[in-house]
């Protein structure tokens, strides 16, 4: 694309617009947008079999949500019933968290079943419902629910020693927020658990402070920095009735990482992942619960970093038919499906290419058959779904048209999906095809009757050549509207630019705001850089050892593409961001100041030293192991580079990047002289919501507005 087209482009459409309607900003503000303009689109709720699905939708346009049935062959609808909602456990009992104490409920009676000063966490039914596993004091409890006992299965649990409650770096980097610290597995045999046993003494402790009331408290966390002594960890099975707890045949005095482990579905075995501290050497062992015993099933090395799973399962499934199981690699630099002997021998690849598999969606051992959705094969920033057999032949591809089928569900046997897709300049759709691709029943379109009565804000996927033209990096651009081909505008660029963590998709992102800020006259874009996802570990790869250099390379050069066209004006390239986005903001303002000229950092790493050990190490090594990568990925390093304007925000009680980042970047610059903004969050963690996160809002507004747009913020659009 070159500067005359596009405004030839404009100039072109000219005709064809003028009679379509202009929003009213007052109406943008308030998110006011015309009757039928979208319409909301079902959702999968779920599955009940290959020919029946719950879908949450509108009968009617002015009717609420509910949850309906869906009979594939007939088309009929009908309300879902109490029984079709419910899901895995057993309907009639649950388990809750009330003051700190457990309440069990089966059927309408509830009983409170715990009754102590300290708090129960993670209350896990066991696979046959009679016990009730759960941490509290840091120690591993069972309640069972027939002889209405509770157990106490661990004593030694401490502020520095966890049993079945994972330590922070494992929660945060390995196992995922969303378990909520647990650490501990039931057999599916309901006759064992599995937890990890931590011990944090010698990790350092890192200090919080809380400013609330008279005397402020320090909260403490044990929280191993790049470098530091990581917690020993060790792995044990115990019956739920208590005894002596069996240690599987690791060595906690290790340096090492442990995975998310899978219990066998016979539960005879235990798979457990295991990682050195360099975390370039994977090993997935076979750990006997009975005497704690291990073999090695599967072995892999790579020159950079192998990701340690912490989507549980995801990695490895065994199959049920025949002795193997299907493995998840990226060691060929796109990762990729393999099929392998229960002993860890190859048989085949199942998928290759340049084209990264996302997730197994259905394995079909009857018909031989894997389902799974990946991007790349048609574009990187598109996902579809696709079959071939698990020989690795008659690969095909399900989906269909050129958009992101951002949203696959799967029959339980594969006979049918629903997908839900669009690309920039096509609203949300969703579909009903066969296993064929075979389009069986259109189910909805978010597109209204009255979005084409008005002049919608162009939005397009454009892709620009690196500067060594290896790589056409993906953006997505919101034009001003009726650009003037003789003005230059402001641009934003809003960025989260973490290692396989591109936000660039073909997808329809229309919202009121975006529309807002194009009638003011912003040029609004999301970039991604090599390392974003698009081109596979291939590119995630240029980051080892050299976190910021690369991204920031690229981002100078899309950047720099807008200027040289004549579209940006070079006074006023903003970027803004959270987290590594809030590095990168730093770091486009220092090392990146020749091009870019503002920025907005929240919750901003500013030097890797700072981070935590296994999410920095993977990437960068040790500090003693690379010293001078630590030096040039620093945004300390280039504070002497700074102009422009940079607005610095972080909570207090951040847990994750911790304050003192910014603190450590606020002392540079003013060492230096440096102009700056800096907003603290009281209290605010790793970002914030409420009256905080609408003042973040407003701060971010109130900067766009001064700066970009150099007009006063209008009335109604602060909230």
């Amino acid at each position: 694309m070159n500067k005359l087209f596009l405004i030839l482009a404009f100039l072109c459409s000219t005709a064809s617009i003028a009679q379509k309607k202009i929003f009213d900003a007052a109406d943008l503000l308030a998110d006011k947008l015309p009757k039928n303009f979208q319409t909301p689109i079902p959702t999968v709720v779920k599955w009940l079999d290959d020919d029946r699905v719950i879908l949450n939708q509108r009968i009617h346009p002015d009717s609420a949500n509910k949850n309906y049935v869906m009979d594939i062959k007939s088309g009929k609808l009908t309300e879902a019933t109490a029984d079709q909602m419910k899901g895995a456990v057993p309907p009639t009992k649950s388990v809750s968290i009330k003051n700190g104490d457990l309440f069990y409920k089966n059927g309408s009676v509830e009983k409170q079943i715990t009754f102590d000063k300290t708090e129960e966490k993670n209350p896990i039914f066991s696979p046959d419902s009679n016990y009730i596993a759960y941490t509290k004091g840091n120690n591993l409890y069972t309640y069972n629910l027939l002889s209405n006992k509770e157990t106490q299965l661990t004593t030694d649990g401490s502020n520095t020693t966890l049993n079945g409650y994972a330590s922070w770096v494992y929660w945060e980097e390995i196992f995922g927020r969303a378990t909520r610290y647990r650490a501990f597995w039931w057999n599916p045999n309901s006759k064992q658990i599995a937890y990890m046993h931590f011990d944090e003494s010698m990790v350092p402790m890192f200090p919080i402070y809380s400013s609330e009331g008279q005397h402020g408290f320090i909260e403490e966390t044990r929280y191993p920095k790049s470098g530091d002594k990581n917690p020993e960890v060790k792995l044990g099975f115990v019956s739920p009735d208590g005894g002596t707890t069996t240690w599987a045949d690791f060595n906690e005095k290790d340096d090492q990482y442990f995975g998310w482990p899978i219990w066998r579905k016979d539960g005879s075995t235990l798979l457990v992942q295991w990682i050195n501290r360099g975390q370039d050497h994977l090993k997935i062992f076979d750990v006997n619960p009975s005497n704690g015993s291990k073999k090695i099933m599967y072995e892999e090395q790579q020159k950079t970093w192998i990701d340690l799973e912490d989507r549980a399962g995801q990695r490895l499934s065994f199959l049920q038919s025949k002795p193997a199981f299907i493995l998840e690699s990226d060691k060929t630099g796109w990762n990729h499906l393999y099929l392998h002997n229960n002993d860890g021998t190859l048989i085949n690849a199942i998928t290759s290419g340049n084209f990264t598999v996302l997730n197994t969606e259905l394995i079909d051992e009857k018909n031989g058959l894997v389902y799974f959705t990946a991007r790349g094969r048609e574009n990187s920033a598109r996902t579809d779904l696709y079959v071939v057999k698990m020989n690795g032949t008659d690969l095909k591809r399900l989906t269909f048209g050129d958009f992101n089928h951002n949203n696959v569900s799967l029959s339980p046997g594969g006979k049918y999906f629903i997908t839900s897709y669009s690309n920039t300049t096509t609203p949300q759709k969703i579909t009903l095809l066969d296993n064929k691709g075979k389009i069986v029943k259109e189910l909805g379109d978010a597109k209204g009757g009255e979005m084409d009565n008005y002049n919608l804000a162009k939005t397009e996927l454009i892709r620009i050549k690196s500067e060594d033209g290896l790589f056409e990096l993906p953006a997505v651009v919101t034009w001003p509207m009726n650009m003037d081909p003789n003005k230059k505008y402001p641009i934003l660029v809003n960025i989260y630019g973490g290692p396989n963590a591109g936000t660039v998709w073909d997808t329809w992102n229309w919202t009121a705001n975006r529309q807002f800020y194009a009638q003011e006259g912003l040029i609004q874009v999301a970039f991604d850089h090599r390392a974003s996802g698009h081109f596979g570990k291939a590119g995630v790869s240029y980051m080892h050892r050299n976190l910021g250099y690369w991204e920031m390379k690229d981002y100078m050069t899309m950047a720099k593409w807008f200027i040289d066209k004549g579209y940006a004006d070079p006074s006023k390239v903003a970027i803004t961001g959270f987290s590594y986005g809030g590095y990168m903001t730093c770091y486009a303002l220092t090392y990146g100041s020749s091009v870019f000229t503002h920025g907005m950092a929240g919750g901003s790493v500013v030097d890797w030293s700072l981070y935590d050990s296994h999410y920095t190490e993977k990437f960068m090594d040790t500090p003693q192991e690379n010293p001078e990568g630590y030096k040039s990925s620093s945004v300390l390093s280039y504070v002497d580079k700074y102009k422009g304007m940079l607005q610095i925000v972080h909570g207090t009680m951040d847990d994750n990047v911790h304050m003192q980042n910014s603190i450590q970047l606020i002392s540079a610059l003013e060492d230096k002289g440096k102009d700056f903004e800096f907003m603290l969050y009281p209290n605010g963690r790793h970002g914030w919501r409420g009256a905080k996160g609408n003042h973040f809002s407003n701060l971010k507004t109130k900067f766009i507005y001064k700066y970009l747009l150099e007009k006063q913020v209008p009335k109604g659009l602060l909230r």
